[in-house]
């Protein structure tokens, strides 16, 4: 019997995705790791891999080449951008490394980032041979609006790189606030939506958004989105132009691809609108409020997340003498729940102790969350 809540909202959204679904094997609550893709992207990755095996790889990609521009511009749309100015990539990880590699600033040129920037984007930002510098946060690790608009007013850097939802934590930066300041000092804004598209709000103005297929939009793995708007599209160097019947953007575009992984992102973001991203948005804030009141405090477990925080991520801090990485593997070998153990590697900049993430989709209930507290 499952548990209803008076905090969550459009139920039915949960049961249309439940449904929509193969059945999990457990309790999947890793959404923010890969999420469990539909019935429907299932097929269409399969059928459009069938047509390689029977027309040829090239000629099955030109057959779908009308869809994978519809995906590119309702892709667009989520972030204000334009078809011309979406291309895909393999990973959140190659489209920064596809930026990087496109915008070649010189090195010793200044990127400013979060504190608690991703390690990995951290660690291509310097191998590009920028110079990282941090941005001011509050105690929360939320940009401070104030101290960055004196960082741009007084010493602006050539860029800044903002990880809208972190890896290792829930929070929303405000990436809308940081556009404009950004805007009115001529920075431009990059904005790493790993974790964020599909999940809230990315049309906020940044000049470049970055993200994945496989974690909120529920599409395959090896899939992944680089949109540049026309103004840093002008500043990029390809190694080779594009054809003369494709923006130029399309240089970047890998063309030794997983086009089925593709495809399936396409009807991936179909499904996301169909619902209707407001909707989608507003249940998963719902879910991480409910997660919070049932896990905060469970076992001696601590929600590091303000309770009202408007995603579906949940971090815990352990009860001292815990191990977070024994915990995940005894939740998912004992209980079936999958979660995900985050190391302070992940954000060393930022993170003073491992936490265990939870991050529930739209299919997920309050006896999921509830289960995951008693086994806690």
């Amino acid at each position: 019997m499952t548990t209803l809540h008076p905090a969550l909202v459009h139920e039915d959204l949960g049961a249309a995705w439940r449904s929509a679904r193969p059945r999990p094997a457990g309790r999947h609550l890793d959404s923010a790791a890969c999420s469990r893709q539909s019935h429907r992207v299932l097929e269409a990755v399969a059928h459009h891999a069938r047509h390689e095996a029977e027309l040829g790889g090239y000629v099955a990609e030109a057959t779908a080449e009308d869809l994978l521009q519809q995906g590119r511009s309702v892709i667009g749309g989520l972030v204000g951008m334009a078809a011309a100015d979406v291309v895909f990539v393999e990973s959140a990880q190659a489209a920064l490394a596809a930026l990087l590699g496109g915008w070649r600033l010189p090195p010793g040129t200044r990127v400013a980032c979060l504190p608690g920037e991703y390690a990995p984007n951290a660690a291509q930002l310097r191998a590009a041979g920028l110079m990282v510098e941090a941005l001011p946060v509050d105690d929360l690790g939320r940009a401070d609006l104030d101290g960055v608009a004196r960082l741009l007013a007084t010493d602006p850097p050539r860029a800044v790189h903002l990880t809208h939802i972190a890896s290792h934590r829930g929070t929303v930066q405000p990436a809308a606030e940081v556009a404009v300041l950004c805007r009115e000092a001529g920075v431009p804004l990059v904005l790493d939506a790993a974790q964020s598209l599909g999940h809230v709000d990315t049309d906020l103005g940044a000049d470049v958004v970055y993200s994945t297929s496989r974690k909120w939009l529920a599409g395959p793995r090896g899939v992944g989105v680089l949109c540049v708007r026309p103004a840093v599209a002008a500043e990029l160097t390809p190694l080779l132009t594009a054809p003369d019947d494709v923006p130029p953007l399309r240089a970047f575009e890998s063309g030794e691809a997983h086009v089925a992984g593709r495809v399936g992102l396409v009807l991936a973001v179909g499904e996301h609108l169909a619902v209707g991203p407001l909707r989608v948005r507003e249940r998963l804030a719902a879910l991480g409020r409910v997660g919070r009141e049932v896990l905060d405090g469970a076992a001696g477990w601590r929600v590091v997340e303000p309770l009202d925080e408007p995603t579906a991520t949940t971090t815990l801090h352990p009860p001292d003498g815990v191990d977070v990485v024994t915990t995940r593997a005894r939740l998912l070998t004992e209980q079936g729940i999958v979660t995900t153990a985050i190391g302070t590697q992940r954000a060393p900049g930022e993170m003073t102790g491992p936490v265990l993430r939870v991050s529930p989709h739209l299919d997920a209930t309050v006896d999921d969350l509830e289960a995951l507290a008693a086994a806690l």
